[in-house]
């Protein structure tokens, strides 16, 4: 099971060198994986959370690959109805084959009213939308000769609704569920089987993002990754026995200002990764 990292790609404490400092960092731990997160337009819904500057994901991991030598790069989740299909095509086929094909395309539909309309996005469609803009992504990159290394990008597809699975199970190589716990990522693995049996289709790979939040001392009431040292990698064997075939790590909390402070998501991550040493 690889296991890879959401690295801040926003907040006050977010510069080139801090991100740099963020990549080389979680790839000399020895992650798989390096993602960042997708905003464009940072309206109020969005400063709440995920303040300005806010790194373009595209650009940046152009940039990050460049720093690495061998962690997979990719988003979570990039919100597909914000660009043109042929574009994010384009862009993410040259970024694999820039980056010696290391890509991962984590997707979502996008939650954020305003920022929709920011962008002259209707926000009530972005459903219907997101799923014409991945069978038009898939059908570009059918075109090899054009869209170069388009074929080898999984794609991996956020979202927990009915919706939802069924878009993973029709677009994706991956179910990417964001930041829930155990008991829900068990219910709906077993509804998105359930789909790909009805639909015909192979089921997706489970690659979840779970939040790292390590404390001293248990929790009784949790979202997967937090808790112990000794409760987090019993969730990650948990997602292991489950089948999962990648995790990401959040160690992002809440507060904007945990960017300032790198260092403490660093020593979670350094944790774990002498747990799979």
């Amino acid at each position: 099971m690889r296991i890879g990292v959401n690295v801040p790609n926003f907040g006050p404490g977010t510069n080139p060198g801090v991100l740099r400092s963020w990549a080389q960092t979680v790839e000399g731990l020895g992650y798989d994986l390096l993602m960042v997160s997708d905003h464009v337009a940072i309206t109020s819904d969005v400063a709440e959370q995920y303040p300005a500057p806010f790194y373009e994901p595209f650009t940046t991991l152009a940039w990050l690959a460049g720093s690495t030598t061998r962690i997979g790069i990719g988003t979570t989740v990039l919100i597909v109805p914000y660009r043109h299909p042929l574009l994010v095509a384009r862009m993410a086929a040259n970024l694999n084959d820039l980056s010696g094909g290391r890509l991962v395309l984590g997707v979502g539909i996008g939650w954020a009213r305003q920022e929709f309309e920011a962008l002259g996005a209707v926000y009530e469609r972005r459903g219907k939308v997101t799923d014409e803009y991945l069978a038009a992504i898939r059908a570009a990159w059918a075109d090899e000769d054009d869209y170069r290394s388009g074929g080898g990008v999984p794609i991996w597809v956020g979202g927990g609704s009915e919706a939802g699975l069924r878009r993973a199970v029709r677009y994706g190589e991956g179910w990417h569920p964001l930041r829930n716990t155990l008991p829900w990522l068990r219910e709906h693995w077993s509804r998105l089987k359930e789909i790909a049996a009805e639909e015909g289709r192979p089921v997706p790979a489970l690659t979840p993002r779970i939040l790292l939040r390590i404390t001293d001392e248990p929790l009784a009431e949790r979202r997967a990754g937090e808790g112990t040292i000794e409760q987090v990698m019993a969730d990650l064997e948990e997602l292991r026995l489950l089948g999962a075939e990648a995790v990401v790590l959040d160690p992002f909390h809440t507060e904007p200002d945990e960017t300032l402070h790198p260092e403490a998501a660093w020593e979670m991550l350094a944790a774990v990764a002498a747990r799979r040493a």
